[in-house]
């Protein structure tokens, strides 16, 4: 009987990390779960802990990771990932982007594993060139409070390169534009789950700005599976994932109040830091390299966002 497949996931329990273990238990493979639970959940993972292909390890990858089970992929997906994580979390945001991703790599090099690193849409910062294309270096204020993302997610992209160009290590790159969806944490600060909670309370609207800075919105749905066509597919990224359909904070906040059936009002506040005025992905390549493109509307899955978070409510 051959082996099952196995997959190192870090940032496994949390709101992405857990949709892959789910993606690749359904595959048949076996799914090692690594997080240290600073911004991941156990409740996203509870419904796999009896399953014998499934392992969970607390643990922080920016300190040196080793076990003996063999690894044929490697997806790091450990670190806080929303303003008021990284905000809080801003040495640890750091540390995971540049030490674990050297320790992660480490270990896909030693087992001869495929390596998946989980870029993001922030590399492009505060973007000159609309939409976004994988060819574009960006625009990032490096001492900025964003800083501490952005950079770590741009030093995770070059030293991925240097492991695959010096070590042969078989490496991908995927950039992340904003996702949503269930398992989302309620209080994480990204303006789905935020604009959420205030309609479900009838508390007014937080829109910064004058809400014409534009976000697209990709349902987790779509992103798992253009992860995981980059991941078996021979093309090493970076590449685009994300959904190009394009709207302004001020209709999506007036779309959440809607669909949630709210009383809310929606009222402005000053413009955060260095937040980009424009994002939009440029999916050309995913469509041409991975037959991909979103199939999920905002409205579609903003509906069953918030249906999730009615039947699951947490602080």
């Amino acid at each position: 009987m051959a082996r099952k497949k196995a997959v190192v996931i870090t940032g496994g329990a949390g709101f992405l990390g857990s949709h892959l273990s789910d993606r690749f238990i359904q595959e048949g493979m076996k799914v090692i779960c690594v997080d240290n639970l600073i911004t991941g959940s156990m409740n996203n993972i509870a419904h796999l802990q009896k399953n014998k292909d499934f392992k969970f390890i607390k643990h922080d990858v920016s300190k040196e990771l080793r076990f003996a089970d063999k690894v044929d992929y490697v997806l790091h997906f450990a670190s806080p990932a929303s303003p008021v994580d990284y905000l809080m979390h801003p040495i640890p945001t750091l540390k995971v982007g540049a030490l674990g991703t050297h320790n992660t790599l480490g270990l896909a090099k030693f087992k001869k594993a495929r390596y998946l690193i989980a870029s993001t849409s922030e590399v492009y910062g505060d973007p000159l060139q609309h939409p976004q294309k994988e060819t574009y270096w960006g625009n990032v204020n490096p001492i900025g409070p964003r800083g501490v993302y952005d950079e770590a997610k741009r030093f995770a992209e070059a030293i991925t390169m240097a492991y695959k160009r010096y070590h042969n290590v078989d490496t991908r790159i995927v950039r992340i534009f904003n996702t949503y969806g269930p398992r989302m944490r309620i209080n994480d600060g990204r303006v789905v789950p935020n604009f959420i909670y205030q309609a479900f309370n009838n508390k007014a609207i937080t829109v910064y700005g004058n809400g014409k800075q534009t976000r697209s919105f990709c349902y987790y749905s779509d992103l798992i599976e253009g992860i995981t066509r980059l991941l078996y597919s021979d093309n090493e990224g970076p590449v685009n994932i994300g959904n190009p359909d394009e709207f302004s904070i001020l209709e999506f906040a007036k779309l959440v109040i809607e669909l949630s059936g709210s009383k809310s009002t929606i009222c402005f506040e000053p413009l955060p830091t260095d937040d980009p005025k424009q994002r939009k992905p440029d999916i050309t390549l995913a469509k041409k390299l991975l037959n991909w493109e979103p199939k999920v509307k905002l409205k579609q899955g903003l509906e069953d966002t918030i249906k999730w978070f009615k039947d699951n409510m947490q602080d």
